[in-house]
């Protein structure tokens, strides 16, 4: 999916993603709409690319850490 060419359009859509995923207990909407409002923001906005820098660490931590205590608790 292209994105926005302007970055008034990629905030705003960041910006009502966001809107939108804060409200995720109605019907419509949903919490998954959070993140990716984060991902659009993380383009222009440099805290938003640092949230999801941290996010990526620490997602990358988690699996690690899995993947590795996955296979030493087994063999023993």
């Amino acid at each position: 999916m292209p994105l926005p060419p302007y970055r008034w359009q990629r905030v705003t859509i960041g910006s009502l993603l966001i809107a939108g995923g804060s409200l995720g207990f109605l019907p419509v909407l949903g919490f998954w709409m959070i993140p990716l409002g984060v991902v659009f923001l993380s383009i222009d906005l440099a805290i938003a690319r640092r949230w999801r820098r941290r996010f990526d660490v620490w997602w990358g931590r988690r699996r690690q850490r899995r993947h590795t205590g996955e296979g030493s608790s087994s063999t023993g």
